[in-house]
């Protein structure tokens, strides 16, 4: 029992970091990245569907991203979308092709998007952190109950912390090499 709880603290602390990168990837640098469009949405015919299942995104160079429907009708419905998203990008339609523009950031909105970062990088801790509480309040409850001994409790939390270790450490490191992205010119 104590092997599950902390397999599945571990399997929850993982999905935490994954969603903290996944939040890194749409606070913007300056460079064109074809991630960068990934949680626009569109709407194809009534629905809302992700960019990338109704065009091509890449990046045609450092500062231009390149959109390119499947459907050509669609170019004006993509603009619309990436204009109404909150990454701030004016694209340009221009032909079947929607070019979109990465202004460059200056040295004020670089620093408010590192304080974005960090509260990102802790609200990713306190996700982690709260994992930790869950599982060694189960340990708990099975204690009371007598389902587990004393030694598998201490060990078990022992391991957890272990693990809560690590994840805020690659917590740390994320948060640090974003930064430094964002401050290089």
């Amino acid at each position: 029992m104590p092997a599950e709880i902390k397999k599945n603290a571990e399997t929850k602390m993982m999905k935490s970091i994954e969603s903290y990168k996944s939040t890194l990837t749409k606070i913007r640098t300056g460079r064109a990245h074809s991630g960068l469009l990934d949680h626009v949405q569109i709407d194809y015919y009534g629905s809302m569907m992700p960019i990338n299942q109704v065009a091509t995104v890449t990046a045609s160079d450092a500062r231009t991203l390149t959109v390119q429907p499947f459907e050509s009708k669609m170019a004006g419905a993509i603009e619309k979308a990436i204009r109404d998203s909150d990454l701030g990008l004016n694209p340009a339609t221009n032909g079947n092709t929607v070019r979109v523009p990465m202004p460059a950031l200056t040295e004020e909105r670089r620093k408010e998007l590192i304080k974005v970062v960090k509260s990102e990088a802790e609200d990713a801790k306190v996700a982690v952190r709260n994992i930790r509480r869950d599982a060694n309040n189960e340990l708990k409850v099975q204690l009371k109950a007598k389902e587990i001994t004393e030694d598998d409790d201490k060990r078990t939390q022992d391991e957890i912390q272990k693990s809560t270790d690590k994840y805020i450490t690659e917590i740390d490191k994320l948060t640090a090499d974003k930064e430094k992205e964002l401050l290089t010119v």
